[in-house]
């Protein structure tokens, strides 16, 4: 099997130039479709199309890139596998990187930018859902949502569900591809951890399956970046029970606070979300809520919250039964009674330009170097917050290596560092990317070391830009390091194994 990112000479094309390869690239896919294909025009945007800028701007959740010039030669858009195929050989015959988009959440616009010319495949057609109940699995088109397949399993069980994120427009194909964290990982682990099958293209245009790609491809492409390996056109998951389940009873401590109690709190929930924001303005405010999700009744949560947080006095009329796709609902940012088709909108309802990092925290952070973080968040001009998502239970149980995703045992939670403005100009970019840097940089004691390990699904191009990394592979090794710890040499080598 042959990876996808091949080795190319690439160089800079002028407008003329620009306009005679998009004139040959659409003759060679027309050549090799040879009329299996919709209409060529409707799976093809070059930059002097009308629809070019609508099909880019479609999906694309952060604004920050639209004023880019590092924008795709081409668009595909395509409707069946074999025009995906036919736009991998035409490419590799022109000199023409590929990008892939599904979902298009990618943090940092790689599906979106480069500084070479490249065909950017847009999956949007390619989003059906087919959900098993006799075996209990699903085949999911690699553009279909985490809203899509949330509602196909709602209406296809009552007692089943899939453990992923929680923005509902977020693309299947990249979210599994970089392990998937949500709602559910302390049950049930990442949305990787469920994946049986997958189908692949890889860069000599061929599909492959579990059997066919072999065991090593199988094990990158959970975690490990699938557009490394290939084009996914299908991931095929293991749903899971919903019902009431038993929680972990494994105290782990969020953090402390002078004489104040260690938070017990994942000892009980399945999820605590903990939310920490300003005010988005000048005013210097700042909140913290906790969303928690505990998997039972309010009869068995009162007395535990109770034993744990007496000082809380929790009572019933606090607490909010509801289903799993209720919850669903309401970790996407709706209210539980809400139409479930609202899961179905591809986009985000509110856009605006950001920049994001992350960390892992392993040991319990200080009452005062917690303060310091929330004066940093309160002091930024526009809308900046800390989410921090636990970990444990399921996560503790498996191995570092048994997908590319090694954040497992001993990781108390993860931490996004998020701010977003409404200006999008080169002046407030820079300004609100410093933010982004500066509390990072503040947070360094407190959290993994050796490597400073950071989420691959938010991706962060700073962790390569470093005056001592001068080449593309000392970069690479910056980052891969951070994302996979031990598992990026085996990445790597899987990799030049294939070459």
């Amino acid at each position: 099997m042959s990876y996808l990112a091949v080795f190319l000479i690439l160089l800079p094309i002028s407008c003329a130039a620009s306009t005679l390869v998009e004139k040959k690239f659409n003759e060679c896919l027309m050549t090799k479709l040879d009329g299996n294909s919709e209409s060529i025009e409707k799976i093809i945007f070059t930059t002097s199309s009308s629809l070019y800028t609508p099909v880019l701007e479609s999906l694309e959740q952060n604004p920050r890139w639209l004023n880019s010039s590092r924008k795709p030669l081409i668009i595909l858009t395509p409707f069946h596998e074999i025009e995906i195929q036919a736009g991998i050989r035409c490419s590799r015959q022109l000199g023409l990187q590929i990008r892939i988009r599904s979902g298009g959440h990618d943090y940092e616009g790689l599906s979106y930018l480069s500084k070479d010319p490249f065909v950017m495949v847009d999956l949007i057609n390619m989003r059906s859902i087919q959900v098993n109940l006799a075996d209990e699995t699903a085949w999911v088109q690699a553009s279909a949502s985490l809203g899509e397949l949330y509602y196909k399993i709602s209406k296809a069980s009552k007692v089943h569900g899939f453990p992923a994120g929680t923005c509902p427009s977020v693309g299947i194909g990249g979210h599994i591809s970089g392990g998937g964290q949500g709602v559910k990982l302390r049950k049930h682990g990442l949305a990787a951890d469920h994946v049986v099958d997958a189908y692949i293209i890889d860069a000599n245009g061929n599909i492959h399956d579990r059997k066919s790609m072999g065991e090593d491809v199988f094990w990158a492409i959970r975690g490990g970046s699938a557009t490394s390996y290939g084009v996914i056109l299908a991931w095929k998951i293991r749903l899971c029970s919903m019902l009431k389940e038993h929680w972990r009873n494994e105290p782990t401590m969020l953090f402390t606070g002078g004489n104040t109690q260690h938070m017990n709190s994942m000892r009980i929930f399945s999820s605590e979300r903990v939310v920490a924001q300003n005010s988005g303005d000048k005013s210097k405010t700042f909140k913290a809520t906790f969303n928690s999700l505990f998997l039972g009744g309010i009869e068995r949560l009162i007395p535990l919250m109770n034993e744990s947080f007496q000082e809380l006095g929790l009572q019933g009329k606090d607490c909010t039964e509801m289903s799993w796709i209720q919850s669903v609902l309401f970790f996407g940012g709706f209210n539980k009674d809400d139409p479930l088709e609202l899961l179905l909108n591809r986009t985000t309802s509110y856009k605006s330009s950001f920049k994001a990092k992350s960390d892992f925290v392993k040991e319990p952070i200080p009452k005062t170097g917690l303060e310091g973080a929330w004066k940093i968040v309160s002091e930024e001009d526009t809308l900046a917050m800390l989410l921090m998502d636990p970990y444990g239970g399921r996560m503790n149980e498996t191995s570092e290596s048994e997908t590319p995703f090694p954040h497992r045992k001993g990781n108390l939670y993860n931490i996004q560092y998020l701010v977003k403005w409404e200006v999008n100009s080169k002046e407030a970019s820079k300004k609100h990317e410093e933010w982004a840097k500066m509390i990072y940089k503040y947070m360094t004691p407190y959290v993994s070391k050796s490597p400073r390990a950071s989420y691959f699904n938010y991706k962060d191009l700073d962790l390569g830009q470093n005056k001592h990394h001068n080449t593309s592979y000392s970069k690479a090794s910056v980052w891969g390091n951070k994302y996979f710890k031990g598992n990026f040499r085996r990445l790597a080598q899987n990799y030049q194994n294939e070459i």
